[in-house]
């Protein structure tokens, strides 16, 4: 063998090792990058989910606000309507019940004076319970008659 023909062969060799190393090195480096350009577009997506939720959101409290300001003023046209009618039928002697939210707070503030009161038979202060001497009344009058619970 020649001498010339070992330098070609191992500039050849060379040049392959070195060609074979870029295309590796290249390979390495470039899927760190493919997988950063696959994240990118995967956040890109979800920005565009995002903002199209946050605008059907906002599209949708916009609709249930005007609804409930619709509700609120038909409501209102209502108890005008049944105020008007009842003052024209000449019914405003008795107490109109439910035509206006202030009557039905003042309504429900006077409910807690008109509760019922325990009954006789528990005692007073003790939650609930029965009253330890309820019924047993000792025969103090002169008959030897048994005394029975008052009745209210």
């Amino acid at each position: 063998m020649d001498e010339s023909n070992i330098n070609w062969i191992l500039a050849i060799a060379c040049l392959l090792a070195g060609i074979g190393l870029g295309a590796l090195g290249y390979h390495l480096l470039n899927s760190g990058a493919d997988g950063m350009q696959r994240l990118r577009q995967r956040l890109a997506e979800r920005d565009r989910e995002l903002s199209a939720l946050r605008d059907g959101m906002d599209e949708h409290f916009d609709e249930v606000g005007r609804l409930t300001e619709t509700l609120r003023q038909n409501g209102e046209a209502l108890a005008a309507r049944l105020a008007t009618d009842a003052d024209t039928l000449g019914a405003r002697s008795r107490p109109a019940r439910g035509l206006t939210m202030d009557e039905a707070a003042t309504a429900a503030d006077e409910g807690s004076d008109n509760s019922p009161p325990a009954p006789r038979d528990y005692a007073d202060g003790s939650g609930g319970t029965l009253s330890e001497d309820f019924g047993l009344k000792e025969a103090d009058s002169q008959d030897g008659e048994k005394l029975d619970a008052p009745r209210y």
